[in-house]
C-alpha cells in the first residue's frame, strides 16, 4: 500500500469513527454471527422463503452480495480467523485447518475423545483485543460446534471459549481455564443432546417448496440420502451425530444465550463480544452436496434458529445498543459428478502419479525421499539437503511439475516466488495466493485445480480453493450505526472487523489489510 492510500484510508477511518459516534451511542455488545459453510447465493435463492432472521438482516442491515474471503485456502480455520482480525492469512499465521488450532499441550476439560486446542499458532490481534485495550473490563463469549469455529473469533485472549465434544457436551481447552465455570456444568447436565434420540429430520415445508430432487444416490455415499432422517436413539449415537445435524445449531444458540445471562455480556458500560458460530451448514454441505434437498432445508432452518437467536437476545438486551455482523468462513462447490457446463469436466484428484515420479528421481540422484513434501497443495522441499548432495533443486521440481499437469483437474503449478511478483489486478487466483501466505515463506510450489475439482478424500463435497464459489460469502451489518441497503461493491471478510470498530469507537491496534466499509455507516 502507498503511502497515498495508507494516508486515504486513515482519513476514512477517522471521518467514519466521527460519524458513527455521533449518530448513535456507543454498542454495549458487539454480536459475531458465523455460518460455517454458508455461501452467499443461498440469501438471493432462497429469499422469498427466508422471514426469521436471516430474512430481518437482510431486509434491516447493509447487505454486501460481492463479499469474498480473499485468500486462496477457503477453510473454516482460516476463514474464522479472518472475520474479526482484519488481516489476511499471511499475516493471521492461520494458513490451513491442518495448521489451525490443535494444540496436544492444551488438553480438553472432561473429554478425553479429542486433541487439545489453542490459539498459540494464531499472531496479532482481533476486535476484542481493541475492545479491551480501551476497557479492560470488556469481555467476549465464543461459541461453537468445533473448536477452530469457537477459538479463532477471539484470538489469543483468554475469554469464555467453548466447543461441542462429541459426549454431548460442551468444552474447553487448558489454555483458557483449569475447570469449566458452573453456568456450562450446570448446562452440560441437563444432557440436551439425549432429548433429540429419535427425532426426525423432515422438510420444513411443504415438497413443492423444493425444487431439489432427493433421490441422488450420490449424495451421502449412498447411505441416507433421503427424508426423513431419524437420528438415533442410543444417547452415545445422538451426542456423537448431533453437530452434524440443524439440531446442532440449536444447541449452540442455547448455550451462547444462557452465557450472555450468567456472563451479564452486553449489560455495558464497556462493549462485550458475542462469537456464535453455526457448524451445522457446513458438515451437512461436506456429507449430501451444497445443492442438496437437505441443504436448502438447512438455510431455513438457520434462518429460523437466527431469528429465535436475535428475538431472544434483544429480550434481555436493549436492541439499539447491539449491534449484529453475519458472514461465513467459506463457501462451498457443488459435488464434482453433478457440476454441469463446467469444463474440463470438475474430478476429484491426487498428486500421488506426480509425488511418486518425483521421488524415484530423487532415488536415482541419491537424495532422500523424505527431502520432498507435497501437503496437498503446497510443495516443499529440504534445500540444505539438496545442497548437501549437490543437486540442483529445480532438477527435481520440474520432475514434479511436469507430472502433476499430467493429472486431470490440475490447472496450475506456480512457484511461490512467482506468484508473489505476479500480477494480483488482473489475476485472482495469484492475488489470493499471495494473501494466503507471507512472502517469505519456505514454498517451492502451488498446485491450484480446475474449477469445480477438488481433493480426493472422503468428502461428498467441500471446499478450500481461490475459486468464487468457495470465497463469496454474505456480509451484513445491523443495528443503530448501521445504513440499511443492499451493495454490490466488491469487498473482502477482512474489512468486517474495521467496520465493527468504527461501530464500536475503538481503533485496531495494528496495521490491518481490511478498510471501512463506510457505505455500511450512518
Amino acid at each position: 500500500m502507498s503511502k497515498f492510500s495508507r494516508f486515504l484510508t486513515l482519513c476514512l477511518f477517522s471521518a467514519a469513527s466521527a460519524g458513527a459516534q455521533a449518530s448513535s451511542s456507543k454498542p454495549t455488545l458487539v454480536v459475531m454471527i458465523t455460518i460455517d459453510g454458508f455461501r452467499e447465493g443461498n440469501l438471493d435463492r432462497f429469499g422469498p422463503q427466508l422471514r426469521g432472521g436471516l430474512g430481518r438482516l437482510m431486509n434491516g442491515g447493509a447487505w454486501f452480495t460481492n463479499a469474498h474471503h480473499d485468500h486462496a485456502i477457503t477453510e473454516t480455520a482460516p476463514g474464522h480467523a479472518t472475520l474479526l482480525s482484519g488481516r489476511f492469512p499471511r499475516s493471521t499465521g492461520i494458513a490451513a485447518n491442518r495448521a489451525g488450532v490443535l494444540d496436544p499441550e492444551s488438553p480438553l476439560l472432561g473429554f478425553s475423545g479429542g486433541l487439545g486446542a489453542s490459539p498459540k499458532r494464531f499472531q496479532g490481534t482481533e476486535l476484542f483485543d481493541w475492545l479491551n485495550a480501551k476497557n479492560p473490563k470488556s469481555r467476549a463469549l465464543s461459541v461453537s460446534s468445533k473448536d477452530r469455529g469457537a477459538i479463532l473469533p477471539i484470538g489469543r485472549s483468554k475469554q469464555q471459549v467453548y466447543w461441542y465434544a462429541l459426549d454431548g457436551e460442551f468444552t474447553t481447552s487448558r489454555y483458557y481455564a483449569d475447570s469449566l465455570p458452573d453456568w456450562v456444568k450446570k448446562f452440560n447436565a441437563r444432557r440436551i443432546p439425549d432429548s433429540y434420540g429419535g427425532k426426525t429430520w423432515n422438510p420444513l415445508l411443504a415438497d413443492s417448496a423444493y425444487k431439489e430432487a432427493d433421490s441422488v444416490s450420490i449424495e451421502g455415499g449412498g447411505r441416507d440420502f433421503v427424508f426423513p432422517h431419524v437420528l438415533p436413539t442410543d444417547p452415545a449415537a445422538v451426542e456423537g451425530i448431533l453437530w452434524a445435524t440443524p439440531f446442532g445449531d440449536e444447541l449452540e444458540v442455547a448455550l451462547a444465550l444462557d452465557g450472555v445471562s450468567a456472563l451479564h455480556l452486553g449489560e455495558g458500560p464497556q462493549t462485550d463480544v458475542l462469537a456464535l458460530s453455526l457448524s451445522a451448514t457446513d458438515l451437512i454441505n461436506h456429507r449430501l452436496g451444497p445443492d442438496s434437498k437437505e441443504a436448502h432445508d438447512q438455510v431455513l432452518r438457520t434462518d429460523r434458529t437466527i431469528g429465535m437467536f436475535l428475538d431472544s437476545l434483544f429480550k434481555l438486551r436493549d436492541p439499539s445498543r447491539v449491534i449484529v455482523a453475519l458472514s461465513a468462513d467459506h463457501g462451498f462447490g457443488t459435488i464434482p459428478e453433478l457440476a454441469q457446463n463446467v469444463k474440463p469436466a470438475p474430478t476429484r484428484v491426487t498428486l500421488q502419479p506426480a509425488v511418486a515420479a518425483t521421488r524415484k528421481r530423487m532415488q536415482a540422484l541419491g537424495l532422500d525421499t523424505l527431502a520432498f513434501e507435497a501437503d496437498q497443495q503446497v510443495i516443499l522441499i529440504d534445500h540444505a539437503a539438496f545442497q548437501k548432495a549437490k543437486v540442483n533443486p529445480d532438477t527435481v521440481l520440474r520432475v514434479f511439475r511436469d507430472e502433476a499437469l499430467k493429472i486431470p483437474g490440475v490447472y496450475r503449478v506456480d512457484r511461490f516466488s512467482d506468484l508473489v511478483k505476479g500480477d494480483t489486478i488482473n489475476d485472482p487466483i495469484t492475488r489470493r495466493w499471495t494473501h494466503q501466505f507471507p512472502a517469505t515463506a519456505s514454498i517451492d510450489y502451488i498446485v491450484t485445480l480446475t474449477k469445480g475439482s477438488l481433493w480426493a478424500g472422503p468428502l461428498v463435497a467441500s471446499h478450500g480453493t481461490p475459486y468464487d464459489y468457495d470465497s463469496n460469502v454474505p456480509v451484513i451489518f445491523y443495528g443503530a450505526p448501521f445504513k440499511a441497503g443492499k451493495y454490490s461493491d466488491f469487498v473482502r471478510t477482512v474489512d468486517i472487523a474495521p467496520t465493527l470498530a468504527v461501530a464500536a469507537g475503538v481503533t485496531p491496534t495494528e496495521k490491518l489489510d481490511g478498510v471501512v466499509l463506510t457505505k455500511a455507516l450512518k
